[in-house]
């Protein structure tokens, strides 16, 4: 087997179109605002390329991310050859299924970065990543719209990462919905009260916590029903509630940004402004 060599035209600055060239995949069947909230959140030097997983007939169950896991590397080596300098995934359970631990996903990513001379970075890791760069160890896991079983992977990954988790709970444990049925068919858009309603509520429960954990990328519509993300409110959040807050999406655009040397152009939250 020939070893990849990622083409010698990428490594001349003159050659790209952008001086710092970041790439996002999603999981199949969503219409991904990462590329969009990273772009808008970056100085003018960052270009933004996406490229989708395709697996047809895709549920969105974890035994179909555990199954088609190698599309992640596919993807890696694709975006190398367009001279990409950092890959970002976004799907937060991508890292636990299969009951995958912190130290299987991190030798999966080193492996992969030194094939392809290109860093993975993926959301779930980065949410392990970003707390490490706070120094919290006792954190409260605030899982949204996430199914139980999503849940309760993504829990399990953090505790194995070495975290203290102190509250667990999605929208339905919270008492905002009903069912799950419900929450799900929202398809992760949400009212924007709820956003500031559920980080209280995990507050109120979780008073020792270091930090909030926010997994997955929920959206929440501000006053003109405009749909955002995380990234978006998390300053204020921890404004309000007094604790940082490590999100999925804004987690992995920190980690991205660090590759890059580069920072955000605007105050995002503690994690994003502890780029320097």
């Amino acid at each position: 087997m020939t070893a990849y060599k990622k083409p010698e035209r990428w490594a001349d600055p003159k050659n790209l179109l952008f001086p710092h060239q970041v790439a996002f995949t999603s999981p199949p069947h969503d219409f991904d605002g990462a590329p969009s909230d990273f772009l808008r959140i970056s100085p003018d030097t960052v270009g933004v390329h996406g490229r989708m997983l395709h697996v047809p007939g895709y549920a969105h169950e974890l035994g179909q991310r555990e199954k088609n896991f190698g599309l992640l590397e596919e993807y890696v080596e694709c975006m190398a050859n367009n001279g990409v300098q950092v890959c970002g995934q976004v799907g937060t359970n991508w890292v636990h299924a299969g009951g995958k631990t912190p130290d299987d996903i991190k030798a999966f990513l080193d492996r992969v970065a030194d094939t392809y001379e290109t860093p993975l970075h993926m959301a779930g890791y980065c949410l392990v990543e970003g707390l490490r760069e706070l120094g919290a160890e006792k954190i409260a896991l605030n899982s949204v719209y996430y199914w139980p079983d999503w849940r309760d992977g993504i829990a399990r990954f953090l505790r194995d990462a070495g975290f203290d988790i102190v509250y667990v709970g999605n929208f339905v444990d919270q008492g905002f919905y009903p069912t799950q049925e419900d929450v799900n068919a929202l398809t992760w858009i949400f009212p924007g009260d709820l956003c500031s309603k559920s980080m209280r509520f995990i507050a109120e429960q979780a008073p020792t916590a270091d930090a909030i954990v926010v997994n997955g990328m929920a959206n929440f519509r501000r006053a003109d029903g405009l749909p955002q993300r995380m990234v978006s409110r998390v300053k204020g959040l921890e404004a309000d509630v007094g604790l940082p807050i490590v999100a999925s999406d804004s987690a992995l655009y920190w980690r991205i940004f660090k590759t890059l040397g580069v920072k955000p152009a605007g105050d995002y939250g503690r994690l994003l402004s502890s780029l320097t």
